[in-house]
């Protein structure tokens, strides 16, 4: 027998069928992440928030959006699929696929449809990292954000990280740790994010401030994941779980 899919969250789609973006979706059993496995009833839930919905996007398109409001509106996807980070598909009808699988939740509310490139730059000092407090989620996370249209993610490691703590390292060469898929919050079957993470390596920690998307920035205990967490948790606030694994990454390569 087939599964129909079960809505994890208790909202419902609005009459225009969209449900809020932090819905969570539809549960998709392991087995069926995969989209080389058929399932026909498969319904993910679209997320897509009122700015990026076609009847807006026809009025106004904002400064850090695409204009194409479904994915056949894209006309270079032979492009964003050669510099994509993570290889993806397009399924029969031209749309793409997240490498990753389904998600339970379509639409975008990510700036273009398929990969978004974020920049992720961790800073180390003396056994601590800089941090910022997020203020769309408002948890602590690392200093990154998207790559700028024709900018490289070089650039945006160092943009990103002076806009939101003040910290200008323009003169520093990080070690790049990954160029990988992210488990962040706004990921659909559609639209998903995938970051270089890089390690910037201090004698010592500098003041930062925070500004731009951040709400606080400051440096953290970074010994392992779990005194981060003891700290961050003590402190009242929580780690951002998407960049854990980035986190981990840093200080592997701290601990060689």
């Amino acid at each position: 027998m087939t599964e129909t899919p079960r809505t994890t969250g208790a909202v419902t789609p609005d009459p225009d069928g969209y449900a809020p973006v932090d819905h969570p979706g539809v549960t998709v059993p392991e087995d069926r992440r995969c989209w080389s496995v058929d399932w026909p009833q498969y319904a993910p839930v679209d997320i897509t928030p009122p700015e990026l919905r076609p009847t807006t996007l026809a009025r106004h398109v904002p400064d850090w959006a695409e204009a194409a409001a479904t994915p056949t509106d894209v006309n270079d996807w032979d492009r964003r699929r050669a510099a994509a980070l993570a290889p993806f598909e397009l399924d029969t009808q031209g749309g793409p696929l997240n490498p990753q699988g389904r998600t339970g939740r379509t639409g975008r509310n990510l700036g273009k449809w398929a990969e978004n490139a974020a920049a992720d730059p961790i800073v180390y000092a003396n056994g601590r990292v800089l941090l910022i407090t997020r203020d769309d989620i408002e948890v602590e996370a690392i200093p990154g954000g998207m790559v700028d249209p024709g900018e490289t993610a070089p650039a945006a490691l160092v943009r990103e990280l002076r806009e939101e703590t003040g910290v200008d390292l323009s003169d520093h060469r990080p070690v790049i740790l990954g160029q990988d898929l992210v488990d962040d919050w706004r990921n659909t079957d559609r639209a998903w994010v995938a970051s270089t993470s890089a390690l910037y390596v201090l004698p010592a920690t500098v003041t930062a401030v925070a500004a731009d998307d951040a709400l606080d920035a400051n440096w953290w205990p970074f010994g392992s994941l779990d005194e981060l967490d003891a700290a961050i948790t003590a402190a009242g606030r929580t780690l951002y779980a998407a960049h854990r694994p980035l986190l981990q990454r840093a200080l592997d390569y701290l601990a060689k």
